[in-house]
């Protein structure tokens, strides 16, 4: 079966600057199958959020290859980069990213309907899934943090993605929110065979991983997943 994530001599370049080294990635080679949990773990500017965005489709590398899914990113236009966004890819991130004019139930039901699926009832299963099934018509303002990233899980997971993506799920939670929040992705991953690939700082996330892959300075590195907390 082939990787449902498959990077290879992946480099991404800016201009050098006095600030800022020339190369964010630097010959990133990876590969992840289907139903694994992997943390990618480093500090910030390390590369995590850099190789995200490319193994999305939202940038491009200098060189290298990035397969998704089962699909080379260098051979899909835009269009086709939209539609396996939209398709087979969910995501999960620090800051929510829920559209504040839209309800907790309008912001899972979109995902569908990018999706190009009408049928509302999902969305409302997706909500009851996170346990905000009487909250669906907040508004983001009038929900926890907590809440909100989980809203955030239930638009990301409503759609049945292959993938979902993760940058710092847990990084604008507090300790005990972040666990509460972390299990109840990781929990839904594993009940329907989603692979999930978390960037975080935090060594919490790597103790619910099957593997983790160390990020310093633009190369990944694998560590033995142990259950202990990185150092």
């Amino acid at each position: 079966m082939p990787a449902k994530i498959h990077v290879q001599d992946l480099w991404k370049e800016y201009e050098r600057t006095e600030q800022l080294d020339s190369a964010a990635l630097r010959g990133v080679n990876l590969e992840i199958q289907g139903g694994e949990i992997i943390a990618l773990y480093g500090q910030s500017g390390s590369g995590k959020t850099t190789l995200l965005n490319i193994i999305a489709g939202l940038d491009r590398p200098t060189r290298g290859r990035v397969s998704v899914d089962g699909k080379d990113l260098g051979s899909l236009g835009e269009r086709g980069k939209t539609d396996l966004r939209r398709r087979r890819l969910g995501f999960v991130f620090q800051f929510f990213n829920l559209l504040p004019t839209l309800t907790a139930f309008e912001n899972v039901y979109l995902s569908l309907e990018l999706a190009g699926r009408s049928d509302r009832e999902p969305a409302f299963a997706a909500l009851a899934s996170v346990g905000l099934r009487t909250k669906a018509n907040r508004y983001p303002h009038e929900l926890s943090g907590g809440e909100q990233q989980r809203v955030a899980i239930a638009r990301a997971m409503v759609k049945e993605p292959a993938i979902i993506l993760a940058d710092e799920p847990t990084g604008n939670l507090d300790l005990r929110t972040g666990e509460q929040v972390l299990d109840l992705l990781t929990g839904r991953c594993r009940e329907h065979g989603t692979t999930l690939l978390m960037a975080t700082h935090s060594p919490l996330t790597c103790r619910v991983s099957d593997r983790i892959l160390r990020m310093v300075d633009g190369i990944v590195v694998e560590e033995p997943a142990t259950g202990e907390m990185p150092s």
